[in-house]
């Protein structure tokens, strides 16, 4: 038994150093992408393709351009519907799906290993229940982000949600921020957040505007928030991620309690970016 104990002492030890070689050598990985130049065609694409990526803070702009390198070389992405994947589709796509990490250290979507991308929306199968029966259909998407690693997006409306940053609706930030919500384990709405003090104002905030959100629904009363968001607190969390990135004036002005957890979350004060919703 003892030799039997040692032994599986010296795997474990053994299992934990090739753990934290590999880690050393990704971070070394994304230390040497972070000081590759970015391609200035690329810089291009996104000061014409992307409306929040000219609006940038130099610094912030200088670490998505990073994040984008290393995002890129991490990520499969895959045409379907017969979508051809171009340099525009990969580079649009990884600068709103980095907007989210900016100031954020960390490993880049750990879990997310494809994306796949539909010229258009698309028809997706649907369950639902009705009683006591099951009813599957089909139903229109332009996105998904699956817990077995997958993003799917329509092009087209990541190309409109691209193109006007200050409507509140972006598909790329919401399925993304799905992504973030999912890395614990569980799709509830509440990313990983550390401390217990922050993640019981997390709690407390947005719990009470998810509710006002569901109550105004019932109501039939105009909210700035989409719908959507009352649908669930996993919904709410991403319909208000894209509010935050693209009305952050219109959030801070009018909820600002929940603009100061989803800050403090993001490490970010977009209100305070010269955008275009300022324009």
């Amino acid at each position: 038994m003892a030799r039997l104990l040692i032994g599986v002492s010296v795997l474990g030890a053994a299992g934990c150093a090739l753990l934290a070689l590999r880690a050393h050598r990704r971070a070394r990985h994304r230390a040497a992408l972070s000081r590759r130049p970015f391609p200035p065609a690329w810089d291009a694409l996104l000061e014409r393709q992307v409306a929040f990526y000219g609006h940038l803070p130099r610094d912030l702009k200088q670490d998505l351009q990073a994040r984008i390198l290393e995002f890129l070389d991490e990520k499969r992405f895959e045409g379907c519907g017969g979508l051809v994947i171009t340099d525009e589709i990969r580079v649009t796509v990884a600068a709103e799906a980095c907007l989210l990490l900016l100031n954020r250290p960390g490993p880049c979507y750990p879990d997310l290993k494809s994306i796949l991308i539909y010229p258009h929306p698309y028809l997706a199968p649907t369950a639902r229940r009705m009683g006591q029966m099951l009813l599957e259909e089909e139903t229109l998407r332009a996105g998904e982000s699956w817990q077995t690693g997958a993003v799917v997006l329509s092009w087209d409306t990541v190309q409109q949600g691209a193109r006007n940053s200050a409507d509140g609706r972006n598909v790329v930030l919401h399925e993304f921020a799905h992504q973030l919500d999912q890395e614990d384990g569980q799709v509830n709405g509440t990313p990983l957040i550390r401390g217990g003090s922050r993640f019981r104002a997390w709690a407390s905030v947005l719990g009470a505007q998810y509710a006002h959100l569901r109550y105004d629904v019932t109501q039939l009363q105009a909210h700035m928030i989409d719908d959507y968001g009352a649908t669930s607190p996993a919904e709410f969390f991403a319909v208000v991620t894209e509010v935050f990135f693209e009305r952050p004036r219109e959030l801070r002005a009018t909820q600002p309690d929940l603009y100061r957890e989803l800050a403090a979350y993001y490490r970010l004060d977009p209100a305070d970016w010269p955008t275009a919703e300022a324009n």
